[in-house]
């Protein structure tokens, strides 16, 4: 999500216990909990009860970039194609599956004729000519419409070359809607399932203006559920949506999430029974592992610190790397998570993407961003001989959420203990701000994390090109650019050689030390037995609720 989504607390994992990510700005947690006041039998309601370690950003298909307004999507909106829980592309809106041409470049998709808005408006193809044209005009000034780039003149639009009606996107009738994609592109159906591509009222959105997805009352849906209350930074609620043409399948009376940002309290939610899933923190998984609800997960969310080349010591490529190598992340994983997270020195998570021989693209990758006091210590010592100082000072932007301040302060400690003169700061900032002075550049290093929304490298990769609106970092090199470019163009036929190119793509940037990897997010969780069906993803939505239910609770 991206994600940075996309992405969110190292900390807020640990309150909620989520899972994948989506795209948007980093986050460890995920996961949710409740206690539903409810039983499957005997005419009780069904209730499933969360926790969110933060308010919703945006409801906005447009404008949103984080994990968990992607993941409210996910239970509001409908695309065009959803992921079942195999994370496979699966109809939603569409009919059944594409029509394509010999070249896979035009995409025609038939609508079905009973999905409707929940104020009984019918979903058309219309709807979805519309968002996707509102994302990519310049005037919207969405971050994510890089996302749509695969789109037909998209790139042109956005950057306003060209107008939105040259957008290949095209509304034949009603139900039947045409794309023109600029490349055979071999995830775009799952792509499709995500939150930038849901389908946008037209009269609604215009009315509404600046207000659009805001509030409850300024949201219109077309998904299982309607988001029935929300009260900003305290809860929201997800009630069925009467108007959806699947509302059969639809279980629950009531999602109930309560945004709470400390673990403990948490805890202490689930354990009184008001919640049913919660994450753990590393001394609440060392008191509660041989619980019998207790699991854990390794995701395929990776936390980063990002490192802002407009600050003129951090273009210092020597700079960079001493304090990539100078922060022991294995001592951090098990120690402050303790959650199932493992330590990385890469960008991209292992275990998450296979070619057809079975290779994991996450072993072609080799990092020079390992833990190494010595190796840090020279590279600082050409750095400060570079640059001509030996003291430095920089602000580490991170959440609110209260495990943030302690691990930041372990970061802190490492580096300025390894690389004596460096002084860092700490600056924790609610998640909304956080992804606002982030979009901004306003920030030295900015601890971050990054959900995939598709399954491709490129979901990672695309993020750091020249310019990029969540490059963030003002990081560029040419040579990455170009690889990128090949990888989503000309290499598009040749699977074999457009892995390899990624992965020298990916190898390139950590060679650069652009960035510090940090871990690859676990989540380590209780779960009441009683929840039934809950289904999580590895990209883009963390969630979907459309089938859970509530079974044997006493």
């Amino acid at each position: 999500m991206k994600k940075q989504s996309s992405l969110f607390l190292a900390s807020l994992i640990a309150v909620s216990g989520f899972t994948a990510a989506c795209s948007s700005g980093g986050g460890d947690n995920k996961d949710a909990s409740k206690d539903a006041s409810s039983g499957s039998g005997g005419g009780e309601k069904q209730v499933l009860n969360l926790l969110e370690g933060s308010d919703i950003p945006s409801l906005d298909s447009s404008i949103a970039t984080d994990q968990v307004s992607f993941n409210v999507f996910n239970q509001v909106y409908e695309g065009l194609y959803t992921l079942d829980k195999d994370d496979k592309a699966v109809p939603g809106v569409a009919e059944g599956e594409p029509e394509k041409s010999e070249d896979g470049k035009t995409w025609t998709i038939k609508l079905r004729e009973d999905a409707k808005w929940s104020n009984g408006d019918p979903v058309t193809a219309k709807d979805f000519e519309f968002a996707w044209k509102r994302t990519l005009d310049p005037k919207t000034a969405s971050e994510y419409a890089y996302a749509m780039y695969d789109l037909k003149n998209a790139e042109a639009v956005n950057s306003g070359k060209m107008k939105p009606d040259e957008l290949g996107v095209k509304a034949i009738d009603d139900h039947t809607l045409e794309i023109q994609l600029e490349s055979n592109v071999p995830y775009f159906k799952e792509l499709l399932a995500f939150g930038t591509f849901m389908p946008q009222n037209e009269k609604f959105v215009k009315e509404k203006g600046d207000k659009y997805g805001t509030s409850k009352e300024d949201v219109i849906y077309n998904g299982p559920f309607v988001l029935n209350d929300w009260k900003t930074e305290e809860k929201f609620q997800l009630t069925p949506n009467k108007e959806y043409w699947d509302k059969d399948k639809v279980k629950l009376d009531e999602v109930n999430y309560t945004i709470v940002k400390d673990q403990q309290t948490g805890l202490n939610l689930y354990t009184t029974g008001k919640v049913d899933r919660v994450g753990l923190t590393a001394e609440q998984v060392s008191k509660y592992k041989n619980d019998p609800n207790f699991s854990t997960e390794l995701q395929s969310s990776t936390y980063f610190m990002r490192l802002n080349e407009k600050n003129k010591d951090l273009a210092n490529k020597d700079l960079r790397l001493a304090l990539a190598k100078s922060i022991d992340k294995e001592k951090y994983v098990k120690t402050l998570l303790n959650n199932g997270s493992e330590a990385t020195d890469s960008l991209t998570p292992k275990d998450f993407l296979k070619n057809e021989a079975g290779e994991d693209f996450h072993d072609g990758i080799k990092s020079p961003l390992n833990y190494d006091t010595a190796a840090a210590k020279k590279a600082y010592d050409a750095a400060k001989k570079e640059l001509g100082k030996d003291k430095f000072d920089f602000e580490l932007l991170t959440y609110d959420a209260d495990t943030s301040k302690k691990d930041a302060e372990y970061f802190k400690d490492q580096i300025e203990t390894n690389l004596p003169g460096v002084s860092i700061t700490i600056k924790q900032q609610p998640f909304k701000q956080k992804l606002d002075l982030e979009s901004k550049g306003n920030y030295d290093i900015a601890f971050s994390g990054w959900g995939p929304d598709y399954p491709d490298a490129m979901t990672f990769l695309d993020m750091f090109v020249t310019g990029g609106p969540h490059n963030q970092m003002n990081y560029s090199n040419k040579e990455y650019d170009k690889l990128i470019k090949e990888g989503k163009t000309t290499l598009l036929d040749d699977p074999e050689k457009r892995w390899t190119t990624l992965q020298d793509a990916e190898n390139l940037f950590l060679e650069d030390a652009a960035l510090i990897p940090m871990y690859q997010r676990g989540a380590a969780r209780l779960v009441q037995p009683y929840v039934k069906n809950y289904v999580t993803h590895k990209f883009a939505g963390d969630t979907t609720l459309k089938e859970t239910y509530i079974e044997g609770k006493k």
